[in-house]
């Protein structure tokens, strides 16, 4: 089964620069960490990149082999303050394959 490894790119809205960073650990500690722990094939990490970009603050680094739970996730990422205050918006998102073209050879294989 291949392995999908979703590349979010995000920016921090003035809502989550304004709370404190125990707020926000208690945030993600609490609502986030809620939302993930229902959904274990998805495992996710956090990059900042606020001192390397001008175009997005953070990067949400979500892989899975179930595209089912990985949209479960964003429905209950979006159901949260996460998106609805906003704390954070999307910029975009790269959805890739995981050495997919292996996976293509090996159907070449097979049809010969």
């Amino acid at each position: 089964m291949a392995k999908y490894t979703v590349f979010m790119h995000l920016n921090a809205t003035r809502h989550w620069l304004s709370l404190s960073r125990e707020q926000r650990n208690a945030f993600f500690g609490g609502e986030v960490a809620g939302i993930l722990a229902r959904y274990p094939l998805v495992r996710v990490r956090f990059y900042d990149v606020e001192a390397f970009s001008g175009r997005c603050s953070d990067i949400a680094v979500f892989e899975t082999d179930s595209l089912r739970d990985y949209r479960f996730v964003i429905d209950a990422l979006r159901d949260s303050e996460v998106y609805t205050r906003p704390y954070f918006e999307v910029v975009d998102i790269f959805p890739a394959v995981e050495d997919g073209f292996e996976e293509y050879e090996r159907q070449l294989g097979d049809s010969a």
